[in-house]
């Protein structure tokens, strides 16, 4: 603990990384440098020397862009596939479960800084991920546009399951950050029309965009964590919900109604300003009869998983995310 603030302190891979980075000016941020801001930090994290950080992909998976032909409009997605000879080449008859991610990021962020997570329960599990490379937020794109992007590419997929080589049945979500809303929100409107999941994981959401979102103790605890700070919410606030567009739509912590969804495992780490958003919608879920497993991993820090190069903890959860989805999607 700190001596000064009576917070955790990130590991130490975190800090250094954070000294030597330069915090931009956000509530000052331009369309044109959030533009650029963009470019630059999806070309770094999709550069080989980023895999020091976000980690290698399992050999026993093969990875490939694929355009997918959505309503009105086209969108890549990354897949992951077991290799031949990892025991899942061959899907068989009834095809591998599919497991559909949402990277995090917001404004930023690539389906290729999660590489190392997915491909590795591509192998593992074995199954088909499909990462979808959603629309970012800018001055004209708000957050609906990257959950149109995640439940168009669900459903897709799932209805083209014979092209894909997967079990319809035997479908999961899977979500980090901003991806996590994107992922619960798929979750509750496939309870009403399909289809029918298995699972959902969400790693290090952030579940609520109401004004009541930024009140949680855990927000002005890490208000300054190196991952993710106030200033950084307040911009990715302003820019998901734009004047006169009600938070509430795009809150999974404000839904009406959260039973009958798919079993959830939150994972939470504790260096968060959003910590507390996750331990909410846990017990929401909980109170509302969906089973929701809660684990809080003390020390990481917000985007771990996709930073397993500096933050230890990132290896423990992905085994238990890839032991929770074994579970689930189970024949």
């Amino acid at each position: 603990m700190s001596e000064v603030t009576g917070t955790e302190r990130p590991p130490l891979g975190i800090r250094l990384l954070h000294a030597l980075g330069r915090e931009p000016d956000w509530p000052a941020m331009t369309a044109g440098e959030l533009v650029a801001l963009r470019e630059a930090v999806n070309r770094k994290r999709a550069s080989p020397l980023a895999r020091l950080i976000t980690g290698f992909p399992d050999r026993g998976a093969t990875i490939r862009w694929q355009e997918v032909a959505l309503p009105g409009r086209g969108l890549r997605v990354r897949v992951y596939r077991p290799s031949a000879g990892s025991g899942g080449g061959d899907a068989g008859r009834t095809g591998l479960p599919l497991v559909l991610h949402v990277h995090g990021g917001g404004f930023v962020g690539t389906a290729v800084q999660s590489d190392w997570v997915n491909s590795h329960l591509s192998a593992r599990l074995p199954a088909v991920v499909v990462s979808v490379e959603h629309r970012l937020l800018d001055p004209e794109t708000p957050l609906s546009a990257a959950v149109d992007d995640g439940w168009d590419v669900l459903q897709h997929v799932v209805a083209h399951a014979a092209q894909w080589g997967i079990d319809p049945a035997r479908t999961a979500v899977f979500g980090e950050s901003t991806g996590s809303m994107v992922a619960a929100l798929a979750a509750i409107r496939a309870r009403e029309s399909g289809p029918l999941l298995r699972a959902q994981v969400l790693v290090n959401p952030a579940v609520d965009l109401t004004p009541a979102g930024f009140d949680h103790a855990s927000m002005r605890r890490y208000a300054n964590s190196p991952t993710l700070t106030m200033p950084q919410m307040r911009l990715f606030q302003r820019l998901a919900v734009p004047p006169g567009t009600d938070p509430r739509t795009v809150s999974p912590l404000h839904a009406d109604d959260l039973g009958g969804l798919a079993p959830a495992l939150v994972v939470v780490p504790t260096v968060d300003p959003v910590a507390d958003h996750g331990r909410c919608y846990a017990e929401r879920l909980r109170t509302a009869g969906t089973p929701a497993r809660l684990t809080e991993y003390p020390g990481a820090t917000h985007a771990f998983l996709s930073m397993p190069g500096v933050v230890p903890q990132a290896k423990a959860a992905r085994a238990e995310i890839a032991e929770f989805l074994r579970e689930a999607l189970a024949t």
